[in-house]
């Protein structure tokens, strides 16, 4: 069930949304929260009923292995720390088997030469983010930052629907309280408001603008054999906003839909492009997941403070930096793709730390034009199937092909256009558009703080009109985060 259906949005959402604070206003609040687990199981269960046994029992794990962690009674710090490693090592091992376990048979045979046949699992939905968060909830027990809670309310912490497909990865500490608080329990028709409004911006950066991206980069990456100089750029510039909009529709949506229940979840985007240097890319670009990377990977490591002298911190620095966003970039997905992909952010985040150790700046046009061209490159390896589309996607936007108008000619059929110079005005638009929002436009965050109730409506009402109206012209497609 995707939030882009037609199921979700007058079916599944409504419904939810009915009789939880029906439930909850005739008092019955265990029931309104038993009801939002289940109707979160069923929405997770829609794709496949067999992902539903193989969540269930991560969080009956995880539940049980955070009360021990948390509970007065553990007092040896010794059996503690076992048994937070145990959580740590069974939820990482869960993840690697059904992600990873293909990509290290196909690695081994290719080393070793053997013919070792493949499980050739499939992916269980939401597994590489569920996973994270209750890693998350083990090392907060641990820290004794969390408190008791029974297993119901964990389980809406972890099954949340709006959030447990692809984040925002979230913390107890943000969710689990918000579910206790009364007033939360009452419908709050400002909330409504704003969710609906921000639900619909994102369906409109989902539906209108990531899906006709698509187009040209299915074509670009999957279609065509090799790619001219002016194609090159196009199909890694549509890739980048398509993943923009994509994703970041999709964290609308999650807020927007969570809002609607009184659940306030964390923001994700602050205008990632708008960027002047990497590390300022990682403050703004998928949010919940460079805080993870930050607090349980790069932190645990040493961080910043791993050394005695001003060298030997510097060196660590830079090792822990391309560690943490190595085990990033593999996070994504099993391929070398996502490796060189991780690698090439770590590299460019000890590059800019070294940068910053001599006091060196660029003026801000110049930093942002790097930086942006940089994400742009490094997103080929993240969108490609394999590394040698990577390489085909870089050969065209290094000229080593030439320059071929012919490989336009598909634009005029894409975009139902009459004339083949009709079909790349159209597409030029979007893309000019899309610099425009992503440059100069506020996030949907900022919008709802500036604006009276009555634009929220109009806009509201226009957005989800013409959000609805490309839905009825074209096919539903998945976010691109829940291949991840």
């Amino acid at each position: 069930m995707l939030f882009n259906s037609y199921i979700f949005i007058f079916a599944f959402l409504p419904l939810t949304f009915f009789v939880y604070f029906f439930l909850n206003k005739k008092r019955m609040t265990e029931l309104a929260k038993a009801f939002l687990v289940f109707a979160s199981l069923f929405f997770y269960s829609w794709w496949n009923v067999l992902y539903l046994p193989l969540i269930l029992s991560s969080m009956l794990i995880n539940f049980a292995l955070g009360k021990q962690l948390s509970t007065k009674a553990a007092k040896l710090q010794g059996s503690r720390k076992a048994v937070l490693i145990f959580g740590i090592i069974f939820n990482v091992a869960l993840l690697g088997y059904f992600k990873y376990t293909d990509f290290f048979l196909e690695n081994f045979n290719f080393v070793f030469g053997t013919q070792i046949e493949l499980l050739k699992l499939a992916l269980p939905l939401a597994i590489s983010f569920f996973t994270f968060q209750q890693i998350a909830y083990l090392v907060d027990s641990y820290r004794r930052e969390t408190k008791e809670y029974d297993f119901l309310t964990y389980a809406l912490f972890v099954s949340f629907f709006p959030q447990l497909i692809a984040g925002p990865i979230v913390h107890h500490a943000e969710m689990m309280p918000q579910f206790a608080r009364l007033k939360n329990r009452l419908i709050n028709y400002a909330n409504i408001l704003m969710g609906l409004f921000i639900f619909s911006i994102g369906l409109f950066k989902k539906v209108v603008i990531a899906d006709t991206f698509a187009i040209w980069v299915k074509h670009g990456f999957d279609n065509m054999p090799s790619l001219e100089l002016i194609t090159g750029w196009t199909t890694s510039l549509a890739y980048t906003f398509q993943l923009y909009f994509d994703f970041s529709g999709y964290c609308d949506m999650a807020i927007g839909a969570a809002l609607l229940f009184n659940i306030k979840l964390p923001i994700n985007f602050n205008s990632p492009y708008k960027s002047l240097d990497i590390q300022d890319f990682w403050r703004r670009w998928h949010i919940t997941l460079g805080r993870f990377l930050r607090d349980y990977v790069y932190i645990p490591l040493g961080g910043s403070r791993a050394g005695n002298s001003r060298f030997s911190n510097l060196f660590f620095t830079c090792s822990n930096l391309f560690i943490t966003f190595l085990i990033g970039g593999i996070w994504h997905g099993a391929g070398w793709t996502f490796v060189i992909w991780g690698a090439l952010h770590g590299i460019a985040l000890v590059i800019h730390r070294l940068w910053q150790s001599v006091g060196l700046k660029l003026p801000k046009i110049l930093a942002w034009f790097i930086t942006f061209n940089f994400v742009n490159f490094a997103w080929v390896f993240f969108r490609a199937n394999s590394v040698d589309d990577a390489l085909k996607v870089i050969k065209g936007m290094l000229g080593l092909n030439g320059i071929n108008y012919e490989q336009y000619k598909f634009l005029r059929s894409a975009f139902r256009a009459e004339a083949l110079h009709d079909g790349i005005h159209i597409f030029l638009y979007f893309l000019a558009a899309s610099f425009i929002i992503t440059l100069a436009g506020k996030t949907s965050s900022q919008i709802v703080k500036n604006k009276e109730n009555i634009y929220y409506t109009i806009a509201f009402c226009v957005l989800f009109i013409l959000g609805v109206f490309f839905m009825s012209v074209s096919k539903y497609s998945e976010f691109i985060y829940f291949n991840f």
